[in-house]
């Protein structure tokens, strides 16, 4: 039986070191061959000519071009999965959000600044990383691979009978993918949106404040980072901090934030089955839920909860997600009342939460 192709990889970063451990921590994968190390922009982009590479992991911080200008030609030529290796600065958090927007699939970040000795602290979830980028559904920049009908009305499909009573809040699951979908999302939401929203993206400290910034700033909604004893109303957006679990508690007729730093739920934290479980026993009414694109499986259990609670829950459609291990596993179970491309979704929440 013919092999499995290998992925290939291309390795850019300004440093010999960081090249070099990089590149060994991704060939312990037998998956991976890395066909390709470039130290600046210019070897960068003649690499993905000449090697054609599956996956680019890409610095953020180079002499000459920086990260953001290499991604841009890269997509602007030859659009490949690249996941950004970013070391932890307010100032790379907001280039890292720039990133995604720009097409990245994923990033991770150096532990220890731009030369990392100890970046084998990260080994598994850059191999972890670089395996979802290779089989995402690229998209590309700036809304690229769009259906050509997605300005078409999406027809609703019937109610199957999800939600016993009135709708008290909107939670939504998104890993990889996510920031770009959730910017499609909640900037499209109107300002008198009816409900107030959680939401879990995956995402490590440091990240989630640039990122609950970027959405606020784009959106009718106010969206911020949340807070330990916050409280979750309508007209407010709260994403969960990188690093903690987001959980809801009611405190008489309020619903409160509650962070927690407890071990990772299927290996992340902050989860969606974590959020979803604790909002399944806060809500009074009903419960809206969105799983957005994401590898793995978070948000299965905790929606399985919500559904027994009478909750009403969109995934997003393969045809949109640049990975559909999360939607898929929520409609593989039989949990999903709709299932909605990502330009039809921010429509579809409207109608379903009025």
């Amino acid at each position: 039986m013919k092999k499995p192709d290998k992925i290939k990889i291309l390795v850019v970063d300004d440093s010999a070191f960081m090249r070099r451990v990089i590149a060994d921590i991704l060939s312990e994968d037998p998956r991976f061959e890395v066909v390709g190390r470039a130290r600046n922009g210019a070897e960068a982009m003649e690499a993905v000519r000449t090697l054609s590479p599956d996956v680019v992991t890409l610095d953020m911080e180079m002499p000459g071009k920086n990260g953001i200008e290499v991604l841009e030609e890269i997509m602007d030529f030859k659009p490949v999965p690249v996941v950004m290796v970013s070391c932890l600065t307010k100032k790379n958090a907001n280039e890292t959000m720039r990133a995604l927007d720009l097409g990245a699939v994923d990033f991770v970040t150096k532990p220890s600044g731009n030369i990392s000795p100890d970046m084998r602290k990260v080994g598994d979830e850059l191999r972890r990383k670089v395996a979802g980028a290779s089989r995402a559904i690229f998209l590309g920049p700036r809304g690229a691979g769009k259906s050509p009908h997605a300005r078409e009305p999406f027809p609703p499909p019937p109610r199957r009978g999800a939600s016993k009573g009135k709708f008290e809040m909107l939670v939504i699951a998104a890993s990889t993918g996510g920031p770009k979908a959730l910017q499609e999302i909640i900037p499209n939401l109107s300002g008198d949106f009816p409900l107030p929203v959680m939401i879990v993206q995956h995402m490590p400290p440091g990240f989630t404040t640039s990122f609950a910034k970027r959405l606020d700033e784009r959106s009718g909604l106010t969206v911020v980072e949340g807070r330990d004893g916050m409280p979750v109303r309508k007209g407010t957006v709260v994403i969960a901090p990188g690093g903690y679990h987001l959980m809801a508690e009611r405190k008489g007729a309020d619903i409160l934030c509650k962070l927690a730093g407890t071990p990772p739920v299927r290996s992340v934290r902050p989860a969606a089955d974590v959020l979803f479980t604790s909002v399944s026993e806060t809500a009074c009414g009903s419960v809206l839920a969105l799983i957005l694109t994401g590898m793995g499986k978070d948000g299965l259990d905790g929606a399985k909860t919500l559904k027994d609670k009478g909750a009403y829950i969109i995934a997003e459609s393969r045809e949109t997600s640049v990975i559909f291990g999360m939607p898929g596993a929520v409609v593989a179970a039989g949990l999903a009342d709709e299932v909605l491309p990502l330009y039809a979704i921010a429509e579809g929440l409207e109608r379903v939460a009025r």
